[in-house]
């Protein structure tokens, strides 16, 4: 029998033994369970992030048996089972891949793409845009809806066109910040700023969301560091002027691997 197959009825198996004798099993419901599901889901993030493969293989173990725990709940209020939930992603990929499984041809990614999204159309959609999820962090909810947008053919020639528009942003967030407008203005302004930026990272192959998660992580490295070398030093942080942390955040920077960031 398929390894594969012995792995996942084992996991089954497992689960239904927790269900039936474990308390704290027991008492979980879809909502209960619903933040903790988030919670392993940023941290299958940060493993991606890390490029951590144990790391990873770790947290996509954790997510089946969350996976795993929906089904099993479902089954026990007769809504639907395990078998009933793989059938269904099963038919969604067969009825969206028809130039795998169909006569229909796509030769290029982009062309998947915009395949992808009218067969979504067909099947009931009202708008292109509204398998974006709501509760999406905004800078991934930004980069989802231009992806969106661009598989129905809504998007920029080329990235200069996308990148004159970032500079339009930030002139108009300029003036309106020089002209003490309100906060609404400036704030309309600022995520007009974001939102160009995004969508030129886009353009150009940048993922938003993983550029700025590295770009968080380096600076927490680098915050630590520059802490750990002052403390060496005997000099508190918090009493210290600006003009000496920003001695030891260059001296910081030279424990990095990449030193020209």
């Amino acid at each position: 029998m398929d390894k594969r197959l012995v792995a996942f009825e084992r996991l089954l198996n497992i689960m239904d033994d927790l269900r039936a004798k474990c308390p704290w099993d027991k008492k979980q419901t879809t909502e209960s369970l619903r933040h903790l599901t988030i919670e392993e889901t940023y941290e299958l993030a940060d493993a991606i992030i890390n490029n951590d493969p144990k790391e990873l293989k770790g947290e996509i173990g954790d997510l089946f048996l969350h996976m795993v725990f929906y089904c099993k709940i479902a089954e026990e209020q007769n809504e639907f089972n395990v078998t009933d939930a793989l059938n269904g992603i099963c038919d969604k990929l067969i009825n969206r891949h028809p130039h795998i499984y169909g006569d229909v041809i796509a030769d290029s990614e982009e062309e998947v793409k915009a395949n992808w999204e009218k067969i979504k159309l067909k099947e009931g959609r009202k708008s292109v845009l509204s398998g974006v999820p709501k509760s999406l962090p905004s800078l991934v909810k930004a980069q989802r809806i231009q992806e969106k947008a661009k598989g129905i053919g809504f998007e920029w020639d080329t990235s200069d066109d996308v990148w004159d528009k970032v500079k339009e942003e930030l002139q108009e967030l300029e003036a309106e910040v020089s002209s003490n407008a309100s906060i609404k203005k400036i704030e309309d302004e600022y995520g007009d700023v974001l939102f160009s930026l995004i969508n030129y990272g886009r353009f150009i192959g940048i993922n938003a969301e993983n550029a700025l998660s590295k770009t968080n992580k380096k600076f927490i490295s680098r915050f630590i560091k520059m802490e750990e070398l002052m403390q060496a030093n005997s000099l508190n942080i918090e009493e210290s002027e600006l003009a000496v942390m920003d001695e030891y955040w260059v001296k910081a920077k030279k424990f990095e691997p990449n030193k020209n960031s």
